[in-house]
């Protein structure tokens, strides 16, 4: 008997007849055999709506009660669902964090899990109940109601799978939203990308990292360390999605499994900058005091000191630039350019490990076609060019078409390198 948790988003739940209709999906799984366990999210935009009231009571709210407020969307998402899973002859209970030990430090609003008490679960779920979980939030060491931040249902969820040892039972953490799983690229930009019926966790974790918004990466991470298969799909269909899961030699037989666009970037090149140690450490100390992220960075040395560029999200160059002006100014040295405008393409897949030739053809085709790369960076799995704003769209098609990726899986590893 296979363990399933499964997990829905705020949209899945986002009115009565989703609740019903999700309750639905999880008797299904009962009636197939399953043993389930459910997280729920906050109901549609709740917990939009109740940051925009706690505004409208204070102008600054305190980390400690905005977290409390929150708590409550996810609370009643839970108690529905479990009258659902009652209505349609499902035992059910709703638990909070505090019901389930769901143990996290002391970060409001930003918590990060430290381990879950799976007891009651488990007894729940051996006396023929479904525990409906609340996602999202944990209890610190003091006590206190704290919150995950994004993504952090996806997290509870793969967290509760992992320490329900769903893997061990031949089960999974099923991630229920709006899409129908993980596509070769976006589909909106690139409407003949198909569905990839699995993804290793690294490439998962990359494609996140460069812009696909469809699972998490603290949800990914927590899945790989501990093992758990994770199973997306869209709630309103009853078709698989794809699995995300550890390699397998298939997999690593494809050079480039998906690409993905991150747009609206900004690069900032900080030139003539002091020589002496830890002055990199000063800078991207007061760019992360702002909690702004960071990518791409570039060093080098030039006739007046040492140079730096890294590219930030648009939305963040203002901050980035006050933090970096003030270390400037202590420095006594250095100079600051933004260039804004600016989309990074990527090429991922765990294949580049064994097989040359990727990066060659992915400039090619970019450079065939006029666009003009600004940087280029990679990692072990993956190869990303920055390109002018303009040409973002445009180089994600030319490189999904480069490596056949119109075929999914079945793309053939000499097509891909051009060897066929």
């Amino acid at each position: 008997m296979a363990t399933l948790v499964m997990k829905f988003g705020g949209t899945s739940v986002s009115d009565p007849d989703r609740i019903r209709r999700a309750a639905r999906r999880v008797a299904e799984s009962r009636a197939d055999g399953h043993r389930v366990a459910v997280v729920v999210s906050a109901m549609g935009h709740a917990t939009d709506e109740l940051i925009e009231l706690a505004g409208q009571v204070c102008r600054t709210p305190g980390r400690r009660e905005l977290d409390a407020l929150m708590s409550t969307g996810e609370a009643v998402s839970a108690a529905l669902t479990a009258m659902a899973l009652e209505d349609q002859g499902v035992p059910a209970r709703s638990l909070n964090a505090f019901q389930c030990g769901m143990r996290t430090d002391a970060g409001h609003g930003r918590a990060k899990l430290q381990g879950i008490d799976a007891d009651l679960l488990g007894r729940l779920m051996d006396a023929g109940s479904v525990p409906v979980v609340t996602g999202f939030q944990g209890v610190s060491d003091e006590g206190l109601i704290t919150t995950l931040g994004r993504g952090g249902s996806d997290t509870t969820a793969v967290a509760v799978a992992s320490a329900l040892r769903v893997q061990d039972t031949g089960g999974c953490c099923e991630i229920y939203t709006d899409v129908d799983g993980v596509h070769t690229a976006d589909p909106r930009l690139v409407p003949e990308a198909p569905k990839l019926g699995a993804i290793t966790y690294e490439e998962m974790l990359e494609l996140a990292a460069v812009g696909a918004g469809v699972m998490h990466a603290r949800a990914v991470v927590f899945g790989q360390r501990h093992g758990v298969p994770i199973h997306v799909r869209h709630s309103q269909r009853p078709e698989p999605g794809t699995m995300i899961q550890r390699e397998t030699p298939r997999m690593e037989s494809i050079a480039v499994i998906g690409c993905a666009l991150k747009p609206d970037l900004g690069r900032v090149h900080l030139q003539g900058l002091p020589r002496s140690a830890g002055v990199q450490g000063q800078v991207f100390a007061a760019i992360a005091g702002k909690g702004v992220l960071v990518d791409d960075i570039i060093q080098t040395e030039g006739p007046q000191g040492v140079d730096l560029a890294f590219t930030v999200e648009h939305a963040d160059l203002p901050e980035t630039k006050v933090a970096v002006s003030e270390v400037l100014d202590r420095l006594g040295a250095g100079r600051i350019d933004l260039e804004v405008g600016l989309s990074k393409v990527s090429a991922v897949g765990t294949g580049m490990r064994s097989h040359a030739g990727v990066a060659s053809r992915m400039f090619k085709v970019l450079g065939d076609a006029g666009v003009p790369i600004r940087n280029i960076s990679t990692s072990e799995i993956r190869i990303s060019c920055l390109v002018p704003k303009e040409h973002g769209e445009l180089s994600l098609r030319l490189v999904h078409e480069a490596f056949g990726l119109e075929l999914g899986e079945q793309v053939t590893l000499a097509r891909q390198l051009g060897s066929a």
